[in-house]
Parts: structure tokens; C-alpha cells; sequence
């Protein structure tokens, strides 16, 4: 065995392993959530629902973040809808398209301009979260 075949199938599995890794595909346990709702006469909720989720995990080397609607709690017999979602960045082309099956979610803005001024805080918040350990829910107003 060569020297550089053993340094990758002992690097390999290492690089592989390491969440922050640009080959690395997120499952499910990896994201972390935090609750975000509308509070009485808030301006400014660049949303069209009043409570969801931020979401964020990393994958394909960098944070995604996300907003999902909020479509209730209870058992999963009681919900049968699949939450609307969309991605959560101040990336023009991002906003434009990586969001169109969702569209609806955000608010109806003047300008493009406008609208990622509105959610870049919500962006911050997102890659906050993705600091915390993976599979964690933090509470209302903890970032």
C-alpha cells in the first residue's frame, strides 16, 4: 500500500465524519430548531404566518437555514399537512429561487431589497443556531 492511499483511508473517514465537511449530506437529527411567532402590533415580520420555525444544519460545507411554517402539535395522526418551507438568506438568487415552492411564506414586499433587510436578522438568528449541538430545539428569545 502506497503512502498516500493509507494517509486517505485513514484521513477519510475523519473528513467524511466532520458535519462542516463540503461531501457531508445531512439526516434529520442534525438540525437544530428554535420557535419564532409575531408579537401583537410587530412590524417588520417579513412572514405571511404569524409563528414557525428557524432551522438550520449544515451541509454542502456551509450553513442552510431555513423557515418552516408552523402547522401544529400533537400527535402525528392529528398532523397531516406537510409544513411549507423556505430557504432563509440575504443571497438575491437565494431569495428569488431557492424558495419558489414556498413562496407564499413570505410577505408581500415592496422590493427585493426590502424584503432581505427584513429577514437578515432571522438569517443571523438561523446561523446562530447552527453553533449549538446538533438535534437542539432552543426556546423563544434564547440566541
Amino acid at each position: 500500500m502506497s503512502m498516500l492511499a493509507a494517509t486517505l483511508a485513514v484521513a477519510a473517514p475523519l473528513i467524511l465524519a466532520d458535519e462542516k465537511s463540503f461531501l457531508h449530506l445531512p439526516d434529520g437529527y442534525e438540525f437544530r430548531f428554535q420557535h419564532v411567532s409575531r408579537t401583537d402590533h410587530e412590524t417588520g415580520w417579513p412572514f405571511s404566518v404569524d409563528k414557525g420555525l428557524i432551522a438550520c444544519v449544515w451541509g454542502l460545507g456551509q450553513r442552510l437555514t431555513y423557515f418552516y411554517e408552523d402547522v401544529g402539535s400533537g400527535s402525528d395522526a392529528e398532523v397531516q399537512e406537510t409544513p411549507r418551507f423556505i430557504v432563509l438568506s440575504v443571497n438575491p438568487l437565494d431569495v428569488m429561487f431557492g424558495s419558489i415552492g414556498g413562496s407564499s411564506l413570505i410577505a408581500k414586499h415592496p422590493t427585493l431589497e426590502e424584503r432581505i433587510k427584513l429577514v437578515g436578522p432571522f438569517v443571523a438568528m438561523a446561523q446562530r443556531l447552527c453553533d449549538q449541538p446538533q438535534g437542539t430545539h432552543v426556546g423563544p428569545g434564547e440566541l
